[in-house]
């Protein structure tokens, strides 16, 4: 039965007292047997929500239209999330300054067979005055972009993997300025001889679950600013250096990562540290102790590299055959799917050590040891970089990487190149 409403008009007539109550008034509702009444104050209520509710449709309809409009000539395109990564291209830099072993026994008491013979080391790079750490990581950025064919302008990340920066506040938006990737966010990571795999693994998180495309991860570190020339338990390991990698988000069947596996013990700082030290205090940052003012802090710098040696090496060979192991299973694989090991440039005695746990061949490892020291966070991409160029990786070629070092951290991922 169709019910209309009818809104009264000025002069209307309202029932009497005596037909209902004399302060309500009411309106009639014709229908098709009969005239119903309802109270003035509900009939303009439903009126009103009637009208919000058109004007709010109306609206909406409008406002979609709008979106629909714009999506269609100016906004950008989603990101795609859930891609696997590939690795496209590599890229390395060190250096000009070299030194050798023999040069080392002039400044402390040790020998060239001493040195070779505990760690494999014969020369380390060191970066001289007009060098950078920044244009370290240009160079090998650089030739990464060139081998990738990716433009500078297409790269959407940049992660900088270092513990020891050219400005105490990182060095990725520096060498985004320098390489031209307008488009790139930038930001360092600390993980000291383990940052470079986990940048590599951090990277493949954002083209994964972030829609990026092109990221660039960058291993680089000085050392040589932060050892004891005069100590030769530390000053005949360390050297500087760059690598860097292109990850391209890819389809699920082309992804380079395999598996990973993280670690870090806290516990384990007091073997491996360069920690802050106070400096001596001159007289203005005493200029408030006698007013009653505060006292202005003390300046601080950072200090030697300190390493007790026996304690880390008996921490890398327990735990880096661990998380690769763990790594492997992940990616459903064995030791005997690898084409390669390559692990963080320590010391030979440690990479052979972790092959010998791992049952791998010492022919499968990787090591540019004797020619660059322990690079730390550059170690593992300008060891790749070296083996890519020169033929000895190739496309396909399943490779274990594992970094360990200060916190203390160690990880492993197991890739596939190109």
């Amino acid at each position: 039965m169709a019910v209309a409403f009818s809104f009264p008009k000025p002069g209307i007539q309202a029932s009497s007292a005596s037909q209902s109550n004399a302060s309500t008034l009411c309106f009639s509702v014709q229908t098709a047997s009969r005239t119903a009444f309802f109270p003035f104050k509900m009939l303009l209520e439903a009126r009103c929500l009637s009208h919000a509710l058109a004007e709010r449709i109306r609206c909406s309809a409008t406002s979609s239209e709008r979106i629909n409009s714009n999506a269609s000539t100016s906004s950008p395109s989603r990101r795609t999330v859930g891609r696997g990564s590939k690795l496209i291209g590599c890229g390395s830099a060190v250096p000009k300054h070299s030194i050798s072993n023999d040069d080392l026994s002039r400044i402390v008491d040790t020998s060239d067979e001493w040195i070779a013979v505990r760690t494999g080391i014969r020369n380390r790079r060191i970066l001289s005055e007009d060098e950078t750490l920044a244009g370290l990581a240009v160079e090998a950025s650089t030739k990464a972009l060139e081998m990738a064919n990716v433009k500078p302008e297409d790269v959407d990340l940049i992660l900088l993997c270092t513990s020891t920066p050219d400005d105490l506040f990182g060095g990725a938006p520096q060498v985004q300025r320098e390489l031209g990737c307008t488009k790139a966010l930038a930001f360092d990571l600390t993980a000291a001889c383990s940052g470079f795999v986990l940048g590599l693994v951090t990277g493949t998180r954002f083209i994964k679950g972030g829609g990026y495309k092109n990221v660039l991860v960058i291993g680089a570190d000085a050392l040589s600013r932060y050892v004891d020339w005069t100590d030769r338990g530390t000053c005949i390991l360390f050297g500087d250096g760059s690598g860097a990698v292109v990850l391209q988000a890819a389809t699920d069947d082309q992804d380079s990562l395999l598996g990973f596996d993280m670690r870090s013990d806290g516990s384990g700082q007091v073997h491996l540290h360069a920690q802050l030290a106070s400096q001596k205090a001159d007289a203005r940052d005493n200029l408030g102790e006698s007013n009653g003012a505060a006292r202005i802090p003390t300046k601080h710098s950072y200090g030697f590299l300190q390493m007790n040696g026996k304690e880390v090496f008996r921490f890398a060979v327990r735990a880096v055959p661990q998380v690769v192991e763990s790594a492997l299973e992940e990616a459903g694989l064995t030791a005997v799917n690898l084409d390669w090991l390559l692990l963080h440039q320590a010391n030979q005695r440690i990479l052979d050590a972790v092959a010998d746990r791992l049952q791998i061949g010492h022919e499968k490892v990787i090591s540019n040891l004797a020619n660059y020291g322990n690079t730390s966070a550059a170690s593992i991409p300008l060891a790749l970089d070296e083996a890519v160029r020169n033929g000895q990786v190739k496309p396909g070629n399943i490779i274990a990487t594992a970094g360990f070092g200060a916190g203390l951290t160690w990880a492993s991922a197991i890739v596939k190149w190109g």
